[in-house]
């Protein structure tokens, strides 16, 4: 793990553009798997706006999705499709209507299509949990696991988080892995506190983020501003 400190998050958000508008320069077809939620969006429309300049084009999947319309407010398939417009293909992973057993069969069908990421952007909660692999939820350990069958799993939270009271879809940890960069983007004293934590913990509990920081396959870019 090596961890990148800013000053504040409009300097991170513009390092880490740049970041992973150079990566994808350097792919004839870019693939992504891009966090939801509000602290990455500046990073992706500044994105799109290089993407734009240069004429390239991505396709883009959400590192996991609550399991809500593609038109929800909570939607992070809506949300990175607002902030790419038509510089991305961003492919859902969930069913239009949000129907569980439908998304996760999506997913599944959608990942199958796509090889090694070029860089995966991540998140993380104060809970300790990155995509929707959350602490509680019954099958953490199935998102978790090194030899894991499946690129993604149907998953609740434990638990419900009462802003978003949804199941998920959440790519699992070895599916997340088959990337070129990894990137886990945070802000706050909090989070930074929790993630310390987690490097410190011998078990992926109780911050699923250890599992994350511990394995050895891909180097994790940690990128924090206050």
């Amino acid at each position: 793990m090596e961890l990148h400190r800013y000053s504040d998050t409009a300097e991170m958000c513009d390092a880490l553009a740049s970041l992973l508008a150079d990566i994808c320069a350097t792919s004839t077809a870019p693939s992504l798997a891009l966090a939801g939620g509000k602290t990455p969006l500046p990073i992706y429309r500044t994105l799109a706006q290089r993407w734009s300049q240069r004429g390239q084009r991505a396709r883009i999947v959400p590192t996991d999705d609550r399991c809500v319309a593609d038109t929800h407010p909570a939607s992070n398939i809506a949300a990175l499709r607002a902030a790419f417009g038509n510089t991305a293909d961003c492919l859902a992973i969930t069913a239009v209507d949000g129907e569980n057993a439908a998304s996760l069969a999506i997913a599944k069908e959608v990942l199958i299509g796509i090889g090694i990421f070029d860089a995966v952007l991540l998140g993380m909660g104060e809970d300790g949990h990155f995509a929707s692999l959350f602490p509680g939820a019954t099958n953490l350990q199935e998102g978790l696991a090194a030899d894991a069958h499946d690129d993604a799993i149907l998953t609740t939270p434990v638990p419900l988080p009462p802003e978003a009271p949804f199941s998920r879809i959440s790519l699992t940890l070895p599916r997340l892995l088959r990337t070129r960069s990894a990137h886990l983007c945070i802000t706050g004293a909090r989070k930074l506190e929790i993630l310390e934590q987690a490097i410190s913990q011998t078990t992926d509990l109780p911050y699923p983020v250890a599992a994350l920081l511990r394995q050895t396959t891909v180097e994790v870019h940690v990128h924090w501003s206050p």
